[in-house]
């Protein structure tokens, strides 16, 4: 059994290994001296935040937060981590405030904040550099790209300022000739692009990195499975957004050497990738037809474009550093001491959110905004670092956060408000830790282990019930209601099945926050679990399982009505399936990226049940029931342990349980393990699961231990005293 339990778990490892292994190792899109980039990034942000100041100075709010964001996504992204410039913290805490002021109508403030901003990035503005310019012409191409393609007038209006900035610094006809194609929006993007890697070549003498063909055709295939991906769901938006992507900012770069050895291929990829997908996406059509067309027509023609053409000299498809940064590494991805020093972030992050909640209901909204301050500039940068290569939309979202809890907690607002900003940080914390940690290999065994245990525990009692009542019908020849018991059975799967829905449509409509409903779900399945198996512990003695069990067939056949059968197995099924789809929606909510595992324990878990049925029905052999049982009670009560401690620290999220923290004296557990084990430092998760755990241990010693001997010694005593007589 055990080499089968590793392949299953180390099959997938093995497979994936090579390709994370690759990617990790895969070098920068581009590479540049730092002392070059400083100047470009100080330049590209002054310039958005120029843009804001102009448009919130002109009463375009909606405008200046447009530019602001871009300001704040390219400084965060752009950043070089080892800069030691006391201004680069600050500009980036200002930079992800003025969104959230903008956003909520503080405009003076908001323009205070652009007017520091300006000034720190002023003062650290470094003297540029022939490289800065290639930089900075780079990202202006960029971004005059994604405004012509996507129609963002931000993005143009960045591209148009950067231009005009290199021409006061370097004035040059070349760069007015591209301004002037710029201001005039040429729609031939790729045009504007050789004349910017021109301008590269001739007035600073180099031209931006070279684009990596095979890097582009993996980034294709990537977003295509994206693509199918989103279309499974249901989600067409993403679905083209994927396509959209693939297209314009991959394969474009790809046209030119294509055309060179096979202009009909590239021409017959064009049709199919711009024009054939993303009309079967707008149509809606079903994910087997988009797979179909994906990997039917586009993917071989996509792999012989690749074979058949080799780039033999420099791109003139911009490409820089800045421009086009390495980013979106595998999960998991971050070196083992960042991965210890996020945990530790983390935890320092989780104190400072509570004593900033604190001093805010204590009305001290300095020191409130002080701790949230803190959280962020002096803890969640650390963890910015290796989370920004792994994922740099989700670390500007959680930057967001931030900045709208520093804003609330500067003066009064409601307890709700603040509570809810932490909520939503708290869940970015567990999110930021599993991106940069991965799933390792612990968590996703514990998943399998636990789905398998659920589905075998409640579908046992189950296989055994039925099967002893068709033996039954068997020996008293009442064989004709056999059917009807098979009739129940279907009945109560498809109910299962339709709880499972029912469920989840409640869930989405019922407006409760995430929070509350894992709560509620988690502490459901402990009270659940709790009963069931102290029922289940009554019936480990085979005698007492097998009168159980007669009484329901002897109901049952003295009727001898057939709906009885058939409402008797429906039950039988319906009870645990019912039971089943309370704890899987509670599992599943805590098996994050372990979700492939829990399915497969669920799998596995049927067929091996399916074996045991065979074997009792067909083999007639007699199962080890103390055995079982005495295993399924055991899961039951390891499981109840652990959603007992996820359910008390959603009510803690919620500040419905008080936090008391006991790190250093409670192991701190990866947020994988700790998730499908409920173990956390904390006081409170840690006397709720010691005093569950207590009752299991007193009632198991009771029932299979003290018990039996109390009753053998009377069975003694009364054998004793009938030989006396």
């Amino acid at each position: 059994m055990r080499p089968v339990l590793f392949l299953l778990f180390a099959l997938p490892a093995m497979l994936l290994a090579p390709l994370t292994h690759a990617a990790a190792q895969e070098p920068a899109a581009g590479s540049a001296d730092p002392s070059e980039l400083l100047p470009a990034i100080y330049e590209i942000t002054l310039s958005s935040l120029i843009l804001a100041d102009q448009s919130l100075g002109g009463g375009d709010a909606g405008g200046a937060a447009e530019h602001a964001g871009v300001a704040s996504e390219f400084f965060a992204r752009a950043l070089i981590p080892e800069n030691d410039d006391e201004n680069a913290a600050e500009i980036h805490l200002l930079l992800s405030d003025i969104g959230t002021l903008l956003s909520r109508d503080q405009h003076e403030r908001a323009e205070r904040a652009i007017e520091s901003a300006t000034r720190l990035a002023r003062d650290s503005l470094p003297e540029p550099r022939p490289g800065s310019y290639v930089e900075i012409l780079a990202v202006a191409e960029k971004y005059y790209r994604e405004g012509i393609i996507y129609g963002d007038e931000a993005s143009h209006r960045t591209a148009v300022h950067l231009i005009t900035r290199v021409g006061e610094l370097r004035p040059s006809q070349h760069v007015e000739d591209i301004r002037a194609l710029m201001v005039e929006r040429e729609p031939d993007y790729k045009g504007v692009a050789d004349s910017v890697a021109y301008a590269q070549r001739t007035l600073f003498g180099a031209t931006s990195v070279d684009v990596d063909d095979s890097h582009l055709y993996l980034t294709i295939r990537g977003l295509y499975e994206d693509v199918v991906e989103a279309a499974a769901r249901g989600d067409y938006e993403a679905a083209d957004e994927a396509a959209v992507e693939a297209y314009l900012d991959n394969f474009e770069y790809l046209e030119a050497a294509i055309a060179e050895t096979d202009e009909d291929l590239m021409l017959g990829l064009e049709v199919l990738m711009r024009e054939e997908l993303r009309e079967l996406i707008a149509e809606g059509a079903p994910e087997p037809a988009i797979r179909a067309h994906i990997e039917d027509s586009i993917l071989p023609d996509l792999a012989r474009a690749e074979e058949i053409t080799e780039r033999a000299s420099t791109s003139t498809v911009v490409s820089s550093t800045l421009a086009e940064p390495s980013l979106n590494l595998p999960r998991g991805s971050a070196s083992e001491t960042q991965k210890v020093t996020v945990r530790g972030e983390i935890d320092t992050i989780r104190e400072k959110l509570v004593a900033s909640a604190a001093a805010h209901t204590a009305g001290d909204y300095d020191a409130a905004y002080e701790a949230a301050r803190s959280a962020y500039l002096d803890s969640y940068e650390v963890i910015e670092i290796p989370l920004r290569a792994i994922s740099p939309d989700f670390t500007l979202e959680v930057e967001h956060e931030f900045a709208e809890l520093r804003n609330i907690v500067r003066g009064p607002a409601e307890r709700g408000e603040i509570r809810d900003a932490v909520i939503a940080i708290e869940r970015s914390l567990d999110e930021s830790e599993r991106l940069v940690t991965g799933t390792g290999q612990l968590a996703p065994a514990i998943a399998f282990a636990s789905s398998f245990a659920i589905i075998f525990r409640e579908g046992l009692e189950s296989v055994l019930i039925l099967g002893a009542i068709l033996t039954y019908l068997e020996a008293s020849r009442n064989t004709r209601f056999k059917p009807h018991i098979f009739y129940g059975v279907i009945g109560g799967i498809g109910a299962t099945g339709v709880t499972w829905v029912v469920a989840q449509y409640i869930i989405e409509i019922s407006g409760a926050s995430r929070e509350l409903i894992e709560a509620v779900a988690a502490l459901s399945a402990t009270a659940v679990l709790f009963y069931v198996s102290f029922w289940v512990l009554n019936k480990i003695e085979h005698r007492k399982w097998m009168e159980f069990v007669k009484a329901k067939v002897w109901q049952a056949t003295t009727t001898g009505s057939a709906t009885v059968f058939v409402m008797l197995s429906f039950f039988t099924i319906y009870r645990e399936g019912f039971e089943t789809v309370l704890f899987y929606q509670a599992m599943i909510s805590f098996a994050k990226y372990s979700e492939i595992f829990v399915i497969l324990g669920l799998v596995i878990g049927l067929a091996v049940l399916l074996g045991v049925y065979y074997g009792m029905r067909r083999l007639g052999r007699r199962l080890p029931l103390r055995a079982l049982f005495g295993l399924t009670m055991g899961v039951g009560a390891y499981l109840s342990v652990a959603f007992l401690g996820n359910g008390v620290r959603e009510l803690q999220t919620l500040d419905i349980v008080p936090y008391t923290s006991m790190l250093g004296t409670i192991p701190r557990l990866d947020i994988n393990l700790a998730t499908l084990t409920g173990i956390y430092p904390t006081l409170e998760t840690t006397i709720a699961q010691i005093a569950l755990f207590s009752v299991y241990l007193i009632a198991s010693s009771y029932v299979l231990i003290l018990r039996p001997r109390r009753a053998a010694r009377l069975a003694a005593m009364r054998k004793s005293a009938g030989g006396g007589q």
